[in-house]
């Protein structure tokens, strides 16, 4: 386990257990000198958390496992507790509270002593691990961010290309049949509207009101290519303006709608878009006239907008497409409403 978490944080952890081992290994003297005993076994506990601490964190980087970490561990400590004996019987001598070194107690009454110094050394452990763990956890998170936040940037990337693609077919069509007028028209749209996204400030959200700005660019764009075969209504409560949407989700939406089921009519067909509130989610939907031969839901345009909504919103969003009994292809996005004040 390679550890990289900051020295004082697991050894200020872990100073309970020195408090305790410093109070318990006292042994036993008489009143009259029991605060120095006791000052004496505190500073001497204090200083076994430095050597402690770093032995810990050597074997640590070296990746040792625990079966041969605990043995050396369980050595070293008792040699501190034997160690902790010995500067007591001498403080003991030097006062004159003992004559001679008592060594056949000298390995008695360590209980209380190495198993604090042990507890030490396991306090010290999961501490550093816990703080290891958090840092791993959040390194991922960050990862993960970044790895989601990549993908969301391809997939709007995605959608200009596709958008660019199709516009520069259209226009070759309409030079094509020396429509010079509407084609000229059609390029000045296509250029507004790739002004617009190319000032975006790369943000994968914003208001409903930008929103609606760049799909009027867009739609200026198809007007120029359908006149008055493309019908369109659009309805949205100015309440609504500010909520939070997904960059350039309703433009591959309505792309699909009219590319896919307008376009291949022979007479006018109608585009609905309408934004509504359902309490604490805001919903978008998206019809219009087609014919369910041409018409499949599963372009690029759909598949683009499916999945930046999953990796924005996750399990708070849904997308439904399909025809409806009608005979209009319907396609019905649920968001959480943010961006403005929900009632409760």
């Amino acid at each position: 386990m390679k550890v990289e978490t900051p020295l004082l944080v697991p050894v200020l952890a872990a100073l309970p257990v020195c408090v305790c081992m410093a109070i318990l290994g006292l042994p036993a003297y008489s009143n009259s000198y029991v605060v120095a005993f006791r000052t004496l076994f505190f500073v001497a506990c204090l200083l076994w958390l430095i050597p402690l601490t770093l032995m810990q964190r050597a074997m640590w980087r070296r990746e040792w496992s625990w079966l041969r970490m605990g043995p050396i561990l369980l050595v070293t400590t008792y040699a501190m507790a034997i160690t902790n004996a010995f500067l007591g019987q001498s403080f003991g001598i030097a006062i004159g509270r003992e004559t001679a070194y008592q060594w056949q107690y000298m390995a008695r009454g360590l209980d209380s002593c190495w198993l604090a110094l042990v507890a030490f050394c396991a306090v010290h452990a999961v501490a550093a691990y816990y703080l290891s763990l958090q840092q791993v956890r959040l390194h991922l998170a960050q990862a993960q961010s970044a790895a989601r936040d990549a993908e969301l940037r391809a997939l709007r990337l995605q959608v200009n290309p596709h958008f660019l693609f199709n516009s520069l077919n259209a226009i070759s069509a309409l030079v094509s049949a020396q429509c010079n007028r509407e084609a000229n028209r059609m390029l000045a749209c296509v250029a507004d509207f790739l002004r617009a996204t190319l000032a975006h400030d790369g943000r994968h959200e914003h208001a409903l009101a930008d929103e609606l700005a760049l799909l009027d660019a867009y739609l200026a764009i198809e007007k120029a290519r359908l006149g008055e075969r493309l019908q369109l209504t659009m309805k949205t409560g100015p309440d609504l303006l500010g909520s939070i949407v997904p960059y350039l989700m309703l433009q591959p939406l309505v792309e699909n709608a009219i590319r896919h089921g307008i376009s291949p009519l022979a007479m006018p067909g109608q585009l609905d878009i309408l934004v509504e509130r359902a309490g604490a989610r805001l919903l978008i939907g998206v019809q219009n006239d087609g014919q369910p031969s041409a018409q499949k839901g599963s372009g690029i345009g759909l598949a683009n907008v499916r999945e930046r909504l999953r990796h924005l919103y996750g399990e708070e969003q849904g997308m439904d497409a399909g025809w409806r009994p009608d005979g209009r292809f319907h396609v019905q996005i649920s968001l959480p409403l943010r961006g403005i004040e929900v009632a409760a």
